[in-house]
């Protein structure tokens, strides 16, 4: 199951934030990383990973329902790699 934006403001609201402050935090750090990935920045978070904007070069594709040959236009897309720290939680048994 997925951890949803509501799942997180609720998660902030626990720690003892009124709603409204909940989700305007939420939505005020959503728009900070939203940002400086439109801005071509990378975001880094120390202990659980980074966010990446890659640029795509223009290429040939395939549209898969009809197989008819397209071209697919330059693009920029955002990667996301994980820390070591977060990588060996995860992984932890």
């Amino acid at each position: 199951m997925a951890l949803t934006k509501n799942d997180i403001v609720a998660k902030v609201n626990d720690l003892g934030f009124t709603k409204k402050k909940s989700i305007d935090t939420v939505e005020s750090l959503l728009e900070i990383i939203k940002s400086n990935l439109e801005q071509g920045d990378d975001v880094l978070v120390s202990g659980f990973g980074k966010f990446c904007v890659k640029a795509k070069k223009k290429r040939r594709g395939r549209n898969p329902a009809t197989g008819s040959d397209l071209i697919l236009r330059e693009r920029r897309v955002v990667t996301f790699k994980c820390s070591g720290k977060l990588r060996n939680k995860i992984n932890a048994e």
